[in-house]
């Protein structure tokens, strides 16, 4: 049964160009069908989502985080009486902004986009579905609901402050409300990232060999997971024994989301969902305790992961891979491919669009394009290192 707060596509706020309703789906289903269909998000099948040099197949992109996230964020609605489709919306979206490199390549693009707005992949993702999709006949992007366009822009919370110029350019035209919170559907979303990361991050890192079993066996949760796993299944292969262990985490992390936030939304009083964006805080949260111990995880990742030599190494290689191609489209735009011909040159007389509109093109490459267009520019082989990985 739909709780009064979740969100109701027949109440759904419209969308900027007006269109036929469906006749067999609703609003936000079509949302979630146009991201499934985007080729922004066939893209991410080819970028990163911790940059590890690894050998093997079995590490997680950007797209099966983002069809990781969605199951969760799925559960964890339906538990709740939301919207599972405007929460699936979002979650299968708000990776789409992300350039090659995971954080890396977007910290990169942002410096070198300081002097022309910065970059950001949350203000990236809404151009990318307001504009830079450009496969429908009677509009550019997807035509999104303003529920849908707003999750994606304000999942993490209410944006304030000096906005990207991304989303500012876009609030500009549709106003999307960022000095409130979103929906409490958006907000699943963006705890089931958390989630989801904080998961499959403990078993990349494992696999990758960054660190080992005995290394998290003191982590909270983690630890208590595996030794249940012990007692219940004393003979069980290290695989099998891995495995079973993470999907405790991840289950009690959820379990937490869902006990905590259902306290929450019942003590806040509201009624619909436009209530649940003007309590001004967030309604979906994990429990104090729960949050300490994921933070004590994500330490232990920033230090034996995220910061690990080989990972360090990576970073700096590709770092230098997008340092090389954003001043090369920039002098030399005509290096752009065909399609871009228009926007080159309504961009010639304007420095700042120009260098808008190379970021757009290098934050939609994946990291085996960015790297085979650097090799092709600019010569030479790449470092053993890349190497090793682009073959994979």
């Amino acid at each position: 049964m739909r709780a009064s707060f979740a969100s109701d596509p027949d109440g759904a706020r419209g969308r900027r160009v007006p269109e036929e309703e469906s006749t067999f789906r609703s609003c936000f289903q079509r949302d979630r069908d146009r991201i499934i269909h985007a080729s922004a998000f066939r893209r991410l099948k080819h970028k990163t989502q911790v940059f590890v040099e690894h050998e093997g197949d079995y590490f997680r992109t950007r797209l099966t985080h983002s069809i990781e996230v969605a199951q969760v964020a799925r559960t964890i609605s339906g538990a709740l009486g939301l919207n599972a489709e405007l929460t699936e919306a979002v979650a299968l979206a708000h990776d789409l902004g992300h350039p090659p490199f995971g954080h890396t390549g977007e910290d990169v693009l942002h410096a070198l986009m300081a002097p022309y707005g910065g970059f950001d992949h949350n203000a990236q993702a809404i151009k990318i579905v307001t504009s830079l999709e450009r496969h429908y006949a009677a509009f550019d992007g997807l035509n999104l609901t303003w529920d849908t366009l707003e999750g994606i822009a304000k999942h993490n919370g209410p944006v304030t402050g000096d906005l990207p110029h991304a989303l500012a350019d876009y609030n500009a035209l549709h106003d999307l409300e960022l000095h409130t919170h979103a929906s409490a559907e958006a907000q699943v979303a963006a705890l089931s990232d958390d989630i989801a990361y904080n998961n499959h991050d403990l078993h990349d890192g494992l696999r990758a060999r960054l660190f080992s079993e005995d290394d998290i066996a003191d982590l909270p949760l983690v630890g208590p997971a595996y030794a249940e796993v012990d007692k219940r299944y004393p003979d069980t292969d290290p695989y099998r024994r891995r495995h079973e262990a993470l999907r405790r985490v991840f289950g009690m992390m959820v379990a937490d989301v869902i006990e905590t936030s259902s306290a929450v939304l019942e003590g806040s009083g509201a009624r619909s969902a436009a209530d649940i964006r003007h309590l001004g805080r967030p309604v979906i949260r994990f429990s104090d305790q729960m949050w300490a111990d994921i933070r004590a995880i994500r330490a232990f990742l920033f230090e034996h992961m995220y910061r690990a030599p080989a990972v360090m190494e990576m970073r700096a290689e590709v770092s230098q891979v997008v340092r090389d191609l954003f001043p090369l489209f920039l002098e030399d735009p005509q290096l752009l491919p065909r399609h871009w011909a228009r926007q080159i040159a309504e961009a010639a007389q304007d420095q700042t669009t120009l260098a808008r509109m190379v970021a757009d093109y290098i934050a939609g490459m994946t990291d085996r394009y960015a790297l085979g267009e650097h090799a092709r520019l600019l010569g030479g082989t790449t470092s053993a290192t890349i190497s090793r990985w682009s073959a994979q």
